[in-house]
């Protein structure tokens, strides 16, 4: 027989999350979106994670789910205890603005 550890029903978890592991986070849920939303119907499985329920979703739009439900608190409790820096980006016309050399 095998022994696995899982949460308690009601256990709830205060979890730590510093900037780079946010910015990972969000650079995962991005890869996700892409994988999710390629071919004809990408954009129908994305409005289905809003329309359907969670486990009758696939395994992409599931994860994706996840993902932004991880991100939205974290997004949450930074606004909450102010720990967001606000900076300016220069946008195409403006003086400081630079083209991305992103392929």
């Amino acid at each position: 027989m095998l022994k696995v550890k899982e949460l308690k029903d009601d256990a709830i978890l205060d979890i730590k999350v510093n900037k780079s592991f946010y910015l990972m986070t969000k650079a995962a849920s991005f890869t996700v979106l892409q994988q999710m939303t390629v071919g004809e119907k990408g954009e129908e499985r994305f409005k289905e994670i809003s329309t359907k329920k969670y486990e009758d979703l696939d395994d992409i739009q599931r994860t994706f789910y996840t993902l932004v439900l991880i991100l939205a608190e974290v997004e949450r409790q930074a606004k909450e205890l102010n720990l967001y820096d606000e900076k300016e980006i220069p946008e195409p016309g403006d003086e400081n603005y630079k083209e991305s050399n992103q392929d």
